[in-house]
């Protein structure tokens, strides 16, 4: 991702290729897989150990009571007591995904981009979960705002410029040596040559190593601040943190699937409840039919599958009736004061709001998928 202010290093040019070189093999999982994943009892997840893709993924785990325990901060394996058969090793995220495909590793948690970077399309490679809802960035191309490019705005633009020959290809810094060549073939840009680089690439242009770059946005206030704009078109995939786990552990190993089931529960009941609430309202009525009538006539109470509505029971003159019916819904969190003032509007009161943690469906929609991928 961009840095917000880009380290002071130089920029150092270390290899180019064309794109018409052929574009590198996609990965293969180790003739060893059997030896290394197989003959292991535990299961393992790797997890980034740095930075702030390591701290949000530790969030989220323990949002989930998941927490990870890791003893001695120096040390690379961790565990996760409420799953007893699974070791964490912390590894750089695009370790996660070679350890993956070689075995050393069952299960893990890696930004999309680096999945599709160094996993190369490889079909071991298994997304479990595409959404943890953080590490949102996208990797685009960009290019300078001012000279030949100053009215250059999409990515069909820049194709046709003349300057761009064989002899005098267009010139693009990047990290991403896999998806950059493949993006630029799939769209039809014919004469570009990639570097790879150590440093800023928001200073390649300015320096004049390269015409354009492709790298990893979040912001773009990196981007504002060097002269560079991002291109219709340019976009080649939008990225943040996924699960991704080893197709054959999976179906070799009952465990990994039983231990991935659960994490994948778990994940689920946690992200569909985060910004939703629980709306409970006591409500006068003559029956139960009536006032759920009443409820669901505001198209903002109708919560997840309909309001519950059960008699709230009241003792008067010796008898015990029921005046009040209770009014439970579920509401996210932007409609939740306009909820609020429906529901009082119909006569509710005693309006009681609190946060959801957890919403578990009869089957999570993720592993009804992820068994048709794997055929089970």
């Amino acid at each position: 991702m961009l840095a917000a202010n880009p380290p002071k290093c130089p920029f150092f040019l270390t290899h180019s290729f064309p794109v018409s070189s052929p574009s590198p093999s996609k990965l293969t999982c180790s003739a060893s897989f059997q030896s290394a994943a197989e003959e292991r009892s535990e299961i393992r997840l790797g997890l980034p150990s740095k930075g702030r893709m390591a701290a949000d993924t530790l969030d989220l785990l323990r949002d989930c009571q998941l927490s990870v325990k890791h003893v001695n901060p120096r040390q690379y394996v961790a565990q996760i007591p409420q799953l007893s058969n699974l070791e964490v090793w912390f590894q750089r995220p695009k370790d996660i995904v070679r350890k993956l495909l070689s075995g050393d590793l069952d299960l893990g948690i890696a930004g999309f981009d680096t999945v599709s970077e160094y996993g190369q399309g490889n079909e071991d490679l298994i997304i479990v979960h595409d959404a943890l809802g953080y590490g949102e960035c996208h990797l685009s191309l960009a290019i300078p705002k001012y000279g030949i490019f100053e009215n250059i705005n999409s990515l069909n633009e820049l194709a046709q410029m003349p300057q761009w020959t064989k002899e005098k290809p267009l010139r693009v810094a990047t990290g991403f040596t896999y998806l950059g060549p493949k993006f630029v073939k799939e769209n039809g840009l014919n004469h570009v040559i990639f570097s790879t680089a150590d440093g800023a690439l928001e200073a390649a242009p300015a320096m004049g190593i390269a015409d354009a770059i492709l790298d990893l946005v979040s912001s773009g206030i990196t981007l504002k601040e060097n002269n560079l704009k991002e291109i219709e078109g340019g976009v080649v995939l939008r990225s943040q943190a996924v699960l991704v786990a080893s197709k054959r552990s999976l179906l070799k190993r009952k465990s990994a699937l039983e231990t991935t089931h659960e994490i994948l529960e778990r994940l689920e009941a946690h992200l569909k409840a985060e910004g939703q609430f629980t709306v409970v309202a006591n409500m006068r009525g003559n029956n139960a039919q009536e006032v759920a009538e009443r409820v669901l006539s505001q198209t903002s109470l109708a919560g997840l599958q309909g309001p519950t509505v059960s008699p709230v029971y009241c003792k008067r003159d010796g008898q015990i009736t029921p005046d009040y019916y209770a009014i439970v819904i579920c509401v996210p969190k932007k409609a939740l004061y306009k909820s609020v003032q429906q529901l009082r509007a119909i006569g509710g009161s005693g309006v009681l709001v609190s946060p959801l943690t957890y919403i578990f469906d009869e089957e999570t929609p993720r592993w009804r998928e992820l068994l048709s991928t794997l055929g089970l």
